[in-house]
């Protein structure tokens, strides 16, 4: 191409190639490994303004959204040059947050004489984690045209036409370029490539290793041999030194061992009967040269060239494979160290510690088993994965580099052992396979208590733990353990001689913290399955919602839980149906229907078309509904809203309506108690607090003690909270304290401890709460209880929680505790006391009344009790206009039955007032009214019922005449 800018063109469609296999620089990123890559772009040429400019006018758009588009290359005489500003988007590991930083590039192209354009891309990075140079080398060529047309071609002629380049000793000339296959041929171009970029001025063995073990087929013989080409690409990248950084492309000179190596392919592809050296061929050659380092690095991966030999003359056969040497514990056994060379381990976070900790004691020389003891849920499992991925990634001392961990599984082990022995065989083997592999192997046992007594029987079997007792006293096993504190504590603890053996690893509860950083580091692998994206929003909520409302399990498992569900449900929301199963289901049911009506079927027919009906409708549906292409966004709230499916507690936002709901909290609670406004007030501030998030978390929404004499309205206004919370009065959780009353019964509550008569039934009061945790708790008349009562009682008023007689903590943060009590009744019911009838100046009287009660109050209970009690409310007695209220709402109940036989009744003023009368006993307070209405309006209407004087569409109206209640 003329350097003229007159004559300068770059126009049509190229392919671009960028060789990031082999970048070099200072930066981060320049040592992380990608693929190259290549696409196809349109250039137009436009020197109108004097200087020329090649600019992309079609292309795949940039997955970076800061570069400048469109691209535009400026000639300057001999290359085209395009310098830009842009942001780098830094990558640090899986699950690290990327992090964006200015950057500058400059990419030049150089015309070559065959058509193509050689160059190079350099990008500088200003600041952040990935600050420094990032080089590759690139080219275009005209879409159509092979790469190797301009480079193999070159390098073939000048490398190997030369004379006795490969010949036997003397003068002699071999062109083995017209040997190779063409792809072999393009192998050798983008070695030299390789060779080149790096700035290496020989192609050496390891430059073709390299490109072999990227590119099919060698690829997938080396898996067909047992290696794993990604280990042989970076063990290769080891070994070969930093080249210099080079600008324009130079073929390098062929090292010696590369030449060895076609001749010796040349040798091959002959006796195998081809005609060209393919790829397989030179490969077979590299691993059969013990005096190169290619050679010697194979054979470390396990690759031999009879291996290699066999595989190429039977290439439909499986992989070729030595015969294992531990065939029983590949039988029971799972190698964990494979499964996290291929990604099939999830991201450890936050346990650098413990995994460290567990190295120490693995690289000791005695006492070498660590044993990692947590609760369920914890992380236990996951750090021996990330032991695992450790291995793998080499970042172990030099004593577990290369090991394997693999999991045993007892549970299978013991699986189909019939007869007094098999287990003992079947583990036997597996015990002298690791002895005999003991340098190479660790045994992870998770759940690690079940050695004990695994495989022992009443016959007199030895279990597990006692046949791998002798073997851990002499150091001849490397086992990891993993159990939770109990179960380690009942079946390790106790059998000293088992327990000796093994260093214990705590593994406590992530932090709220570590929990967010463990979630965020898994948050792909879930986005991958759900195929939905989770925002920083909602993974701090699973952590934290889970964390209070879940008591009952650990992070991060139980958080884990909570995306996992989250993510199922929204794209079982978001999937589209498949609205051409329906249009085939819809078809076949129209020709059912047509069917049936020639037979004459017609109640089938009927059937058919009210079907047709239905499906017709989900078609129509699915049609309207327009899938969205976006990934759909799991949020905080919909987190909240699987937490609050799992547990009845409300953890979601507060809608609108809840809002309006709780202002009118103590007008609803006032439409079912009457005249107890101390009581309500206290109710709801505390409902109110609890929803907006200003409570006290680790106390219950609130404890009351409720006093005054019988039917003010105590157990009512504890129905109303329940039945206004929850929408069902029934779901409050009532406890008669007077069952209560002696030291025993305290069993009853939290279950009996080990040892009695009950123990492993579970307790009324903990059970209860465990499967209802957001619930009203009425204890009624709790004078009654025994003392041990109160005892027990502390812990929850105070700390929110309980421990029941299996050790399991019951969490009470989410209840009501609502206590009544009839003492000091006496006191309030005494006309001096300035309260029931209106008797004057009551608010004047009401202190002394409340001290005199309050007397009495710690005369019966201890201050501790009743200083943990967050409000002591007196419960007033009922005025005259009071009774005539609560009258009027127990007469509804009689309104509502005969209204649901469409029967209407009506009570007079008048009536309603002889009713309050005549029902009203002072010193029963309201209950009375129940019995009164009962006897005098219930009784009466069933008889005329039953006379058949009412019947549907009638109406009845209540009065009073001559001073008794007449029915008209």
């Amino acid at each position: 191409m003329p350097a003229g800018a007159a004559d300068a063109n770059w126009s049509g469609d190229y392919s671009l190639k960028r060789f990031a296999a082999t970048k070099t620089g200072t930066s981060l990123a320049a040592s992380q490994w990608e693929p190259d890559f290549s696409d196809t772009y349109t250039f137009e040429t436009d020197c109108s303004s004097g200087v020329c400019i090649a600019t992309v006018v079609g292309g795949p758009a940039p997955a970076n959204p800061t570069l400048p588009q469109p691209a535009r290359y400026t000639w300057d005489g001999t290359s085209w040059v395009h310098p830009y500003d842009w942001e780098w988007d830094c990558y640090q590991g899986e699950g690290v947050p990327k992090v964006w930083a200015a950057a500058h590039s400059e990419a030049y192209y150089t015309p070559q004489p065959d058509g193509s354009l050689q160059g190079s891309w350099r990008t500088d990075i200003k600041s952040g984690p990935c600050a420094g140079s990032v080089i590759m080398r690139v080219e275009a060529y005209p879409v159509g045209r092979s790469t190797g047309s301009f480079v193999t071609l070159n390098f073939l002629q000048g490398g190997f036409g030369m004379p006795a380049f490969f010949g036997p000793e003397g003068p002699g000339r071999i062109d083995i370029s017209r040997l190779m296959s063409r792809a072999t041929q393009q192998l050798m171009a983008d070695a030299a490539r390789v060779a080149a970029a790096r700035g290496d001025s020989d192609l050496d063995a390891l430059h073709v290793l390299r490109v072999m073990a990227e590119q099919d087929p060698v690829r997938t013989l080396m898996q067909r041999a047992g290696a794993d080409p990604k280990s042989v690409v970076d063990a290769v990248d080891l070994r070969l030194p930093q080249g210099r950084e080079q600008g324009a492309y130079s073929a390098p000179a062929l090292s010696s061992a590369v030449k060895t190596a076609l001749l010796e392919a040349h040798q091959l592809a002959r006796a195998l009967g081809s005609t060209y050296i393919d790829p397989e061929h030179l490969f077979i050659a590299l691993a059969g040269d013990p005096d190169h380092v290619p050679g010697r690095l194979l054979a470390s991966a396990g690759i031999t060239p009879e291996k290699l030999q066999a595989a190429v003359q039977n290439p439909a056969a499986g992989p070729v494979e030595d015969e294992s040497t531990t065939p029983t514990l590949d039988k029971y056994g799972v190698d964990l160290t494979d499964r996290a060379r291929n990604g099939g381990v999830d991201p450890v976070i936050g346990r650098a510690d413990e995994i460290e900790q567990t190295i120490e004691i693995l690289s000791r020389r005695t006492k070498n088993n660590p044993v990692l003891v947590g609760e369920a849920g914890v992380g236990k499992t996951a750090i021996v994965e990330g032991l695992a991925q450790r291995i793998v990634d080499g970042d172990v001392p030099e004593s577990l580099v290369g090991k394997k961990i693999v999991q045993l599984e007892l549970s299978s082990m013991v699986s189909g052992t019939r007869y007094r022995g098999d287990f003992e065989e079947r583990l036997t083997k597996v015990i002298d396979e690791i002895t005999a592999h003991k340098d190479e192997l660790i045994v992870f046992i998770d759940e690690m208590h079940t050695i004990a007594g695994a495989g022992g029987g009443a016959d007199g079997a030895m279990d597990a733990g006692n046949i791998l007792k002798p073997k851990l006293a002499r150091g001849e096993l490397h086992i990891v353990g993993a159990t939770t504190l109990d179960e380690y504590r009942k079946n390790i603890e106790k059998d000293p001689a088992l327990e000796r053996r093994f260093q214990p690893v705590q593994v406590g509860e992530p932090s709220i913290e570590d929990a967010i950083a463990i979630l965020s580091g898994l948050r792909s692998r879930y986005e991958d399955h759900h195929k939905v994206h989770y925002t920083d929003e909602a993974i701090t909520a699973a952590v934290e919602l889970s964390a209070r409302y879940i008591g009952d399990r650990f992070l991060p498992d139980k958080a884990i839980d909570l995306i996992d569900q989250a993510g199922a449900r929204l794209r079982l929301k978001t999937a589209t149906v498949d609205t051409a199963a329906l249009q085939q289901r819809l078809e076949q049911l129209e020709s059912d229907k047509e069917k049936a009506v020639a037979d004459e079927l017609y109640e089938k027919a009927s059937t058919l078309r009210d079907e047709i009906n239905g499906v017709a409708k989900r078609l129509e549906k699915a049609g309207s509904s327009v899938p969205s292409e976006e990934t759909p966004d799991v949020t905080a709230e919909q987190i909240a809203e699987v937490v609050a499916r799992a547990t009845g507690i409300p953890a979601s936002q507060m809608t609108q309506a809840e809002k309006d709901r709780l202002r009118r909290l103590e007008e609803e609670l006032h439409g079912r108690v009457i005249g107890q406004d101390d009581a309500v007030r206290a109710i709801a501030r505390a409902v109110r607090r609890s929803r907006t998030g200003m409570s006290d978390p680790d106390r219950p929404v609130g404890s009351f003690l409720f006093l005054g004499p019988t039917g003010v309205g105590k157990t009512e206004l504890a129905k109303a909270l329940a039945a206004t919370l929850f929408g069902d009065e029934n779901k409050m959780l009532r406890f008669d304290m007077s069952e209560f009353g002696e030291r025993h019964t305290v069993s009853r509550l939290v279950g009996a401890p080990p040892g009695y008569v009950g123990y492993g039934e579970a307790g009324q009061l903990t059970e209860q709460v465990r499967r209802n945790p957001y619930s009203v708790i009425l204890l009624d008349e709790i004078e009654k209880a025994h003392p041990d009562v109160f005892n027990t009682l502390l812990q929850v008023l105070d700390d929110g929680r309980l421990t029941d007689g299996q050790g399991r903590t019951v969490d009470f943060k989410n209840t009501v505790v609502i206590m009544t009590s009839n003492l000091g009744s006496d006191i309030i019911s005494s006309k001096s006391g300035g309260l029931g009838f209106t008797t004057g100046d009551a608010e004047s009287a009401e202190k002394p009344l409340r001290d005199r009660v309050m007397a009495r109050l710690r005369e019966s209970m201890r201050p501790e009790f009743l200083n943990r009690i967050d409000e002591i409310v007196i419960f007033r007695k009922l005025d005259t206009e009071q009774l005539h209220r609560i009258t009027d709402l127990l007469l509804d109940d009689s309104r509502k039955r005969l209204q649901s036989k469409g029967i209407e009744i009506e009570f007079t003023a008048d009536a309603v007032d002889w009713i309050a009368e005549h029902g009203h006993q002072p010193e029963f307070g309201a209950r009375p009214l129940r019995r009164s209405i009962q006897r005098v309006v219930d009784d009466k209407i069933a008889d005329m019922l039953l006379d058949d004087l009412l019947e549907e569409g009638g109406s009845i109206t209540v009065a009073v005449d001559e001073g008794e209640l007449v029915f008209s």
